[in-house]
């Protein structure tokens, strides 16, 4: 298993490309917050494998270019993994002509539920949309939903996949229901390196679309027993494996936590604001604390809505508030 003298290299964390492994590589878009999404490039000789692509075209294309600067291999990429569904992993996808695009099953049918020309509409939309509108329109105000054609996976799994690049092995392995329906993470056992998509937000709160969040910390616990030296998390800086412990005791905390006010009646949004987030407060994007209760209520039996625009509305109001 590669190792580099026992130690990571420095984790900077800038815009652009970051040679993780020799011919691999993580692409990263600080701050890490809503929409600015890492992906990953896996190469061996002339063969290449794109992990994930980004929100726009515009960002998308930047990463290529810089890719193609790297590296040969990226001039022809052979195929795409897109770890789920939600659109700043998957929305440049029709950047990369020619590519076999590989996700899990059910990552793939929750795309079609938000394509792009879709997602582009609802922003059109959002000044309609009261608060939850405002906070869509400014969370996302730096990404462009114009004119993005959809390029969907051409092939699909559920469970695992082993692939190859060039002599390199790949093998990905679904995690979700999660983050999303379809979660996968991407493991290079012979190098030490886990792409995790959004199953890791670095230095961020996560957030649970999909859940049961009891899968996310089983997923941590997956990617733990890898025992990798250097994991990409889909959003924020390079990590090692502590991270994704850390995330893991986060959830267990908000878990424990979330159950002490459910069992005295308080509703969920009461809870999100009256949990200490004690050693997490310092994370970025803490309005997701009350999408993630949310789901641990509906997790401990609670009847409660959880379409995206009721979600987006109860973090606007928190962000609001904050």
């Amino acid at each position: 298993m590669w190792r580099r003298s026992g130690t990571v290299r420095a984790m900077t964390y800038q815009k652009g490309m970051h040679e993780v492994a020799d011919g691999v590589w993580a692409y990263l878009q600080p701050d890490g917050g809503w929409g600015w999404s890492n992906a990953g490039l896996i190469t061996d000789g002339d063969r290449s494998l794109l992990i994930d692509t980004l929100f726009d075209l515009k960002l998308t294309g930047e990463m290529l270019d810089a890719m193609r600067r790297t590296t040969p291999a990226a001039n022809d990429i052979d195929a795409l993994v897109n770890t789920h569904a939600n659109g700043d992993h998957w929305y440049g996808n029709s950047l990369v002509a020619g590519a076999e695009i590989v996700a899990s099953a059910r990552a793939a049918a929750e795309m079609l539920e938000l394509p792009p020309d879709r997602f582009a509409q609802l922003m059109k939309g959002a000044p309609d949309m009261g608060g939850a509108g405002a906070f869509l329109a400014r969370v996302f105000a730096p990404f462009d939903f114009d004119g993005i054609d959809a390029a969907f996976p051409t092939r699909t799994f559920s469970g695992e996949l082993d692939l190859t690049v060039g002599d390199r092995r790949v093998s990905l392995f679904e995690v979700g229901p999660a983050h999303t329906a379809g979660d996968v993470v991407v493991h290079l056992p012979d190098d030490g390196v886990v792409f995790t998509g959004d199953i890791l937000f670095h230095g961020g709160h996560p957030i649970v679309w999909a859940g049961p969040l009891s899968n996310w910390i089983a997923a941590c616990d997956r990617i733990l027993a890898l025992d990798p030296v250097i994991v990409v998390p889909g959003h924020g800086p390079l990590a090692e494996p502590s991270a994704v412990a850390d995330l893991k005791g986060y959830f267990e905390y908000l878990t424990v936590e979330a159950r002490r006010r459910f069992d005295v009646g308080m509703s969920a949004v009461d809870a999100a604001r009256d949990i200490d987030l004690g050693p997490y407060s310092d994370w970025s994007e803490d309005e997701r604390v009350v999408v993630n209760v949310g789901c641990l209520y509906r997790e401990f039996g609670a009847d409660m809505p959880n379409d995206a625009g009721n979600l987006m509305a109860h973090m606007a109001a928190w962000a609001e508030q904050r």
